[in-house]
């Protein structure tokens, strides 16, 4: 029988392997809270800028919350701070967010050859570092980039890099996401140097913003190329309603797909079938948020019976989750198949 290991079981389960006695945890994104702040000491925003306190804050998901992983990135924003844009990092209430667009003009996008030294970047590879000190092989580590589409997001506005691809710009918007597809592949790599099990490849063309011929004619060779040219497991994720798109994903070669509540969990399994794996899909504002862990519970062991391989929230919880409420993941996983 396979040692059941939190590693064991979730790198298993990524790889659609043989199942442990329980399917595991996951936080493909972040599972930080106030309360687990307050459990550790380590608060935004010095855990968006602190290897130590990111670190920290990460292993409370783990020792405190009985997540399988633990995935020290927190903000959508460490390398497009690196890039240029000015950033407001936030508090212990509120997620960074950037306040500038830099290449809003979509002129060339000028990354600087000592990218991964950036402090925003180097933090996490930092952080990444320390983890892997401190638990690799007992847990999970999971690194993140974000992908060219939610780059270009940063580099030019969202709105403006929306309206830019519904006017038919192609070649304004391949050259942007060319442009930055090197600073995804960079840092993936650095991640897996600096000691990540799994990378997430956050790109978020929205399901509710694009459609999935965008993704096919845009994403799909980009990210065929960023998986091929990054040494370790991929978890894509991408926001929104993307069962219409859950194929294409298939072809991109990434490892798993980390869903939303959108998508029924049992419509994604038949979907997708055993071609990728899947991780998710718990309703975060609704249940994770307002709900009880009673709700919870009942909605994890859905998705356990629907046969999604890795249970955990949808996306990136709020702050003010309740930390009974990440808990009650955990006690629904230890329940087994």
């Amino acid at each position: 029988m396979m040692k059941t290991t939190p590693y064991n079981l979730f790198m298993s389960a990524l790889y659609g392997g043989r199942k442990g006695i329980r399917p595991p945890a996951g936080n493909p994104t972040s599972i930080a809270c106030v309360e687990l702040m307050k459990a550790c000491g380590a608060f935004f925003p010095e855990a968006h800028l602190n290897p130590r306190a990111m670190a920290d804050l990460a292993l409370a998901g783990h020792e405190l919350a009985g997540f399988d992983t633990v995935m020290p990135e927190y903000s959508v924003h460490q390398e497009s701070a690196a890039l240029g844009c000015e950033m407001d990092w936030g508090n212990e209430t509120r997620m960074p967010d950037a306040k500038t667009a830099p290449y809003a003009g979509f002129s060339d996008v000028i990354v600087p050859e000592n990218i991964l030294e950036k402090p925003s970047m180097r933090v996490v590879l930092d952080a990444l570092s320390i983890l892997r000190r401190e638990v690799g092989g007992q847990a999970a580590i999971i690194g993140k980039v974000m992908g060219p589409w939610t780059l270009s997001y940063h580099m030019a506005g969202t709105q403006n890099f929306l309206l830019q691809l519904g006017l038919g710009e192609k070649d304004k918007i391949n050259r942007m996401l060319r442009q930055l597809m090197p600073v995804t592949i960079a840092f993936a790599n650095a991640q897996f140097r600096a000691g990540a099990d799994a990378v997430v490849l956050a790109d978020h063309a929205t399901g509710n913003l694009v459609g999935p011929y965008h993704y096919r004619d845009y994403l799909l060779p980009i990210h065929q190329e960023i998986t091929a040219r990054v040494g370790g497991p991929m978890i894509l994720h991408v926001c929104g309603n993307c069962l219409d798109r859950l194929e294409l994903f298939a072809e991109s070669g990434v490892d798993a797909y980390h869903f939303e509540w959108q998508v029924d969990a049992k419509a994604a399994v038949e979907k997708i079938g055993d071609r990728i794996s899947l991780i998710g899909n718990l309703n975060n504002p609704k249940t994770l948020f307002q709900g009880t862990p009673e709700d919870v519970y009942r909605q994890a062991r859905y998705a356990i019976e629907a046969g999604v391989d890795i249970i955990g929230p949808e996306c990136a919880v709020p702050l003010t989750t309740p930390l009974a409420n990440l808990r009650a993941i955990s006690a629904a996983v230890l329940d087994g198949y």
